[in-house]
Parts: C-alpha cells; structure tokens; sequence
C-alpha cells in the first residue's frame, strides 16, 4: 500500500538522549532555514544519506533518480514487506538489505551514520513518498545530529496509484476541489484530531485515508451517525500497483462488509467522494473557451491569464 508505518524515535545524540536530537535540530529549523534550501531542488545529486520513496508497490513506479541511487548503493536500510520485494530483487541485489522493521533508532541511527562514515554508499528506502506518513524527518534529523547530511527522494504515494487504478482523479471539475490525505483516530490520532468526517462534510472533498483499513467499520459507522449520505462513494484498493492488488468499490453505507468479507486489514488506501467513480464532472475551462482568447489578435492577447489548472 502506500506510506511506512514506522514511528522509530531518533538517533544517537552526545547524551544518548534520542528526543535530544530532534529538540536541537527543531530549533535551529525555527530560528533559520537550512542553507541547502536555497541551493537544492527535488531531484539534485546532493551529498549525504538519501531518503527514498519506492513508490506504491510497482519497482516501475520507483522514480528514476530513485532507482539510480539504489543501483549505487552498498547499504540499503528498507521497510520491510511495505517495499514489494521485487523492486529489491530489481534494484538492491548487490547490496546489504536491513529491515528496519523491529529496530529502534538507538540502532538504526549508529548503523547508517557508521556506513556513511566508512564511505559506504547509504539508502534510507521507505514505502510510498516518505514525506507522507513516512516518520522520516526525525531519522533526518538525528543523522544531521550527528554531522550526517540528509535529503529527500520524492516518491508516488499510494493516493495516486489507487487513482490510476480507479481510472479517475482525485480533482475533478464541479465534483472535487480540493483532496485530504488523513488517517483515522486510534492510537497514534485522538478522536479530537480526527476529522475525516470534517472533510466528507465538506462535499468537494476526495478524502484519502492511509493506514485506515483496520478502522474501516468504525470510520464508515461514525459518518453514518454524523448524518453523511450512505450512498456517498468509497473505494479501498488494497496494494495499489502491486501483483496481488485487489479494488473494492461501494459506498459508506455498505462498504465495511466488502472489506471485512474480503479480510483486509492493513495495506489498503481508502477513498471517499464523488470522484471514486468519476461521475457528474463538468467539463474544465482549460480546454475550452477560456484556452481561446485571445486568439483573434485583440489585445486580449496581451491580458494576463490565471495560470492554467487540470480542472
């Protein structure tokens, strides 16, 4: 499915403190922005340890820039069973694979910082993009801690496959304005700060919900005791993009005896609104009046336009 699940608490600091490290690294995020902002894009070659998104699930999604490191890599430091083994077997034959899965950072942190230091050629390969649900930021910061530099390798996240499996977009014109990625309430996420029910209200919402497959039932319960239409359209594609990827369509109504039936637990994406289905949008100004003016040679050529959109 989509996002790692890990929440390792960060790495060796001069005390062995790991909260001591994502402290100071907070604080001098808070006073001033990192240099390398202002001299790095996404997709740059970069000194330090990367921070890989394999994508969904497919080793076909896994970005180029992603692909050339892990086929430079010595040491890969990877997710677990939320990265396919294929893309593995396809990218990291030749270098030492660690499951992180089971490992605290008083472990991890020491284990890449070592590596690096050797001059060994270290990849952090988490599932999906890690900059969603990927507790990335805090590994980050306790390497930076500990003099290692750091950078994010973008990743498709599970939403976007699931859409392309769906054969619809998250955004569609008269029917979804806006898309939420969320999680539900539970042990991680109080029932205050849950608001998928927030979103659904909302009306043009695409609402995703990553590691929610286990809470579909309550999730479904709570919109129906909140008053949402039944009928509202769910979609739960379990492993999007991989061989065994599976896609339950239904509704709020009804969609919890799909999932529970089809014994899923983990590792689906869950979608709720009009645009699971891809019906009742209105077709987009892009490609229709609005991308002719001007074209007579009036002065509205030398009008300014909004810049263009997919809607």
């Amino acid at each position: 499915m989509g996002e790692t699940t890990e929440t390792d608490d960060d790495g060796a600091t001069d005390d062995g403190d790991p909260q001591s490290a994502i402290d100071a690294q907070g604080d001098r995020r808070r006073e001033e922005l990192d240099d390398r902002v202002f001299d790095h894009s996404a997709g740059d070659e970069q000194a330090g340890i990367p921070f890989v998104g394999a994508g969904p699930g497919d080793p076909r999604l896994l970005t180029v820039a992603g692909g050339e490191l892990l086929e430079e890599s010595d040491l890969v430091v990877h997710a677990g069973s939320l990265v396919n083994s294929e893309l593995l077997e396809a990218y990291c034959d030749h270098a030492e694979l660690v499951n992180s899965v089971g490992k605290d950072l008083e472990e991890l942190i020491p284990l890449m910082r070592d590596a690096y230091e050797e001059g060994r050629n270290v990849v952090r390969l988490h599932s999906g993009d890690p900059a969603i649900y990927g507790a990335a930021l805090e590994q980050m910061d306790a390497l930076e801690h500990e003099g290692v530099p750091t950078y994010f390798v973008p990743g498709v996240t599970s939403a976007f496959a699931a859409s392309a499996t769906l054969r619809t977009q998250l955004t569609l014109n008269e029917v979804a304005n806006h898309v939420a990625f969320t999680r539900p309430q539970g042990k991680t996420l109080s029932a205050e700060e849950d608001h998928i029910s927030d979103f659904v209200e909302m009306g043009d919402v695409t609402t995703c919900i990553y590691l929610g497959t286990h809470a579909v039932r309550d999730t479904m319960d709570r919109l129906l005791e909140d008053g949402h239409d039944p009928e509202t359209p769910v979609g739960v594609i379990y492993h999007a993009s991989w061989p065994d990827e599976d896609v339950i369509v239904g509704s709020i109504g009804d969609i919890a005896d799909k999932v529970e039936e089809a014994g899923y637990r983990a590792s689906a994406l869950v979608v709720i609104g009009d645009a699971v289905t891809g019906a009742g949008y209105e077709r987009s100004y892009l490609y229709g009046d609005w991308a002719n003016r001007g074209s007579s040679g009036s002065s509205a050529e030398n009008t300014s336009e909004p810049e263009a959109s997919d809607d």
